[in-house]
This record gives structure tokens, sequence and C-alpha cells, in this order.
């Protein structure tokens, strides 16, 4: 079957996109999808074919509509016994702890737990913390963010440079069903 300038339109109409957006999207300009929604180009397959992921990707459920929106943040300089109230306050595992705008490391039960010690209620979150959660735009496919959660206990999600939401894996077990 070929593919045809107005199928694209249709295709990207009913992913309620604008020619600039999928312009942004599949690297190319407006103007070029403008040409091929109207048949004066023929453009080459590898330009069809970023187009078409993007089309099809819109279709796919994303990070924003499944994450976990209002995340706490830990200081570096707070305390674990404040930390770990909050924790269980809120019944989460993990905190991304923030210094400015910027993660700059994690607090999670495991961590914690690993270094339980007398003193360890006042003992600053950043000499325990671990590494940062990976980060992916609101955008990024749920597969994509399931794969990185194989890896991690959870992904922050950004929109733009703002941390807006928190994905984890008992948010993907939400999915079933």
């Amino acid at each position: 079957m070929a593919i045809s300038g107005t199928m694209l339109k249709k295709l990207r109409t009913e992913a309620r996109l604008t020619q600039k957006r999928l312009a942004e999207l599949a690297r190319v300009s407006q103007a070029h999808i403008a040409k091929i929604e109207q048949g004066k180009v023929d453009p080459r397959l590898s330009t069809v074919n970023r187009i078409l992921d993007v089309l099809t990707e819109k279709k796919q459920n994303k990070s924003m509509d499944i994450m976990t929106k209002g995340v706490l943040f830990a200081k570096p300089n707070g305390t674990i016994l404040r930390i770990s109230e909050v924790m269980m306050r809120h019944a989460i595992s993990q905190m991304p702890v923030m210094s400015g705008n910027r993660v700059v490391g994690t607090i999670n039960e495991e961590t914690i737990i690993r270094n339980l010690r007398s003193n360890l209620a006042e003992e600053r979150v950043k000499n325990v913390m671990g590494g940062p959660l990976p980060t992916v735009q609101e955008e990024t496919s749920i597969d994509t963010v399931r794969k990185t959660l194989e890896k991690h206990p959870g992904v922050l999600v950004a929109k733009g440079k703002e941390i807006i939401g928190i994905v984890t894996r008992s948010d993907l077990l939400k999915t079933i069903g």
C-alpha cells in the first residue's frame, strides 16, 4: 500500500497535531509537511518513516498518562529522620533529592536500610543518598519507561527542565486491565 500525502494528513489530524508540531517532532520543516500533504513533493523514505514513527507513537500511552503528580522532594541537608517520616506518612518508598532546580540524587528505603546505624536519624541526606533517577520527557512512551524501570526503581517525568511527575513500577501495574 502506498502512503499518500492525504493519508499522512488524516493520521496527523487524528493525532491532533499541527503541521508545525509534526514537523518539529519529525525534524523537518513545516513547509515540507505542507508540501507532502498536498502531494507537491515526493519525500524520501527516511522522512516518511520519521513522520510515521511520530504519528504511530502518538497513539501509545505516554509517561504523563500514568505518572504520579506532585512529586515530593528531599533537600541534601535534610535529616534522614525527617525524610523517613515524610516517606512513611505519604506511603512512598523513594524521593528525588533536589538542590535548587537540579536533581542531585535519590533517597529510598533501600539506601536508608543499607546505612542503618545508631546515629542515622541525624545524618544528612547527602551522605546517604544514591544517584539520581533517570528523567524522561512527558511525551515518552510507556514502553520506553518500562524498559528503564527494569534497571531503576523510578523514572522522573519532566516538561522541559521542570520535574512534573514520577513513574514507579507500581504505576505500571495500574495500567494492567
